[in-house]
């Protein structure tokens, strides 16, 4: 594992590609040491927090004990909703979750889909408005099925599972397909001027892991399968709030990685400007990028002179 999180708080930023010329980070990464690059993507980064951890974790049996408790001795595969469009190149996926669904809506999504998936022995559970799960029998056989990290954005065709043993999940992915697309509450999602749930994406298969470690003490996060590996690995997990990261210490992770960079200047930087004038923090782009800032690194003003 690259980073030491037990010596320093520990920052996710979003992609250093995002963070402008002008962006309050650029200034303090001049004054910075840089470390060796460690692994760039969501999930990969997960995977240097949590060792063993990679895109073929089990987001769906990880998420629904986080949220219900319930997931030991049963397989478990995420099916959240998902907004899907046609193109002169094929399908792609444009969103996966975060659509804005409250809990009834959901509910009456879900409602035509049920018997579908009984009929196919599986059992579908609204956990939340964003993330719902189907479970499976303890015996079944799953194929890949990408992460929605690998798959937005471009076309399904290239995602979706492959060969004899994927053939039932196309075909049952179309049936889903075909009940929202007529389902009333899609037709009055496109007057209000809303993107439709016209698929689930099917992804995070597996049964609960083991035990997990970590080298951290705790996480602040609003990303649920975050949080989710934290409760697993025995770990304090927090909400995202001004309160919570500026009350932040050495071995905590903040998760800023899914946030704009222009949102974390605006909002957070006063926190983090102040944090990082206390102690050593290590900052994490979803790029791959590190660096370790040192208090006493605000004072290096020759590495910015001439830039």
């Amino acid at each position: 594992m690259g980073a030491k999180p037990e010596s320093s708080l520990q920052l996710w930023l979003p992609a250093l590609a995002q963070v402008a010329p002008a962006h309050p980070l650029r200034k303090w990464l001049l004054c910075a040491d840089r470390l060796a690059d460690g692994p760039a993507g969501y999930l990969a980064g997960l995977g240097d927090y949590f060792p063993g951890i990679d895109a073929a974790l089990p987001a769906a049996a990880l998420t629904r004990q986080f949220l219900a408790g319930d997931a030991q001795g049963s397989i478990w595969l995420s099916a959240d909703p998902a907004w899907v469009q046609p193109d002169i190149n094929g399908v792609r996926l444009l969103a996966c979750g975060r659509l804005g669904l409250t809990m009834d809506e959901a509910l009456a999504l879900a409602e035509p889909l049920r018997e579908v998936f009984d009929e196919a022995g599986m059992q579908l559970e609204i956990s939340t408005p964003d993330r719902w799960h189907l479970r499976l029998p303890p015996d079944s056989q799953l194929p890949g099925f990408a992460a929605p990290e690998q798959a937005l954005g471009e076309d399904l065709s290239q995602h979706l599972p492959q060969g004899t043993q994927g053939r039932r999940w196309r075909i049952l992915l179309n049936e889903i397909q075909v009940l929202l697309h007529q389902h009333p509450l899609n037709a009055a999602r496109r007057t209000r001027g809303e993107p439709p749930v016209n698929s689930l994406w099917l992804w995070g298969g597996g049964s609960l892991p083991g035990p997990l470690r970590s080298d951290l003490r705790g996480v602040i996060s609003d990303d649920l399968l975050l949080a989710a590996l934290a409760g697993h690995a025995h770990l304090a997990a927090q909400p995202r709030t001004a309160e919570t990261v500026a009350a932040a210490t050495a071995g905590w992770l903040i998760d800023l990685q899914d946030l704009p960079a222009g949102e974390i200047e605006s909002s957070w930087w006063p926190i983090l400007q102040s944090a990082m004038h206390r102690q050593t923090v290590e900052l994490h782009f979803a790029s791959g990028e590190r660096w370790r800032h040192r208090p006493w690194h605000r004072w290096r003003l020759w590495r910015g002179a001439g830039r």
